[in-house]
């Protein structure tokens, strides 16, 4: 598979995406600008993933960080970070395969189902480590909370992402990096879900 990363004018959509998602979160949750930073997480494209952060099975994976990587942190300030980690190829092929499909409502609802399991996971519903049946439990969760929040939305070409998606259980995979060099010292694969 051709691993093909988004194009600047992708990545204009994507960003437009991220912008509406984290409103319409925001208003759901009730969440205020400055609660926002409660919320550690970033959302990062092909171009800016390890090669861990890769997969060719799903539009989106989460990978828990104890902090943000790269930041030097003094250890009282520990705490989890999320990396939504946007796999750009996937989501071309599916754009590509469904003519009905267009990219701004699909990255749109795929933003949107990763931000509710990232707050999900601050405010302690969900637990992140849980086992194969809690997350697909999470996930069907999850997948109901992103139907009920966008059928209300205006969002053009929304309505047939989510009767294209309806029955979709597969969104993303929960990676820890504790668990990911747990599984790579011991030559394990990682869990796909």
């Amino acid at each position: 598979m051709i691993r093909a990363p988004f194009e600047i004018e992708m990545i204009a959509v994507l960003a437009q995406a991220i912008e509406v998602s984290e409103e319409l979160i925001s208003d759901f949750y009730k969440i205020s600008t400055s609660e926002w930073k409660r919320y550690r997480y970033d959302i990062q494209s092909l171009k800016s993933l390890d090669e861990e952060e890769i997969t060719d099975l799903a539009f989106a994976q989460i990978r828990r960080y104890v902090r943000r990587p790269g930041d030097k942190t003094r250890g009282s300030e520990p705490g989890d970070f999320f990396k939504i980690c946007i796999q750009d190829h996937v989501i071309r092929r599916a754009v590509e395969r469904d003519k009905d499909i267009r990219l701004f409502p699909l990255t749109a609802y795929i933003i949107t189902h990763e931000l509710i399991h990232v707050v999900r996971f601050a405010k302690f519903i969900q637990r992140f480590d849980s086992t194969a049946a809690e997350q697909d439990a999470e996930e069907k969760r999850v997948h109901a909370l992103t139907y009920q929040l966008l059928q209300k939305s205006r969002i053009q070409g929304l309505p047939e992402v989510l009767a294209a998606f309806k029955d979709c259980r597969t969104m993303e995979n929960f990676l820890s990096d504790q668990i990911f060099h747990e599984r790579k010292q011991y030559g394990l694969k990682d869990h796909q879900e």
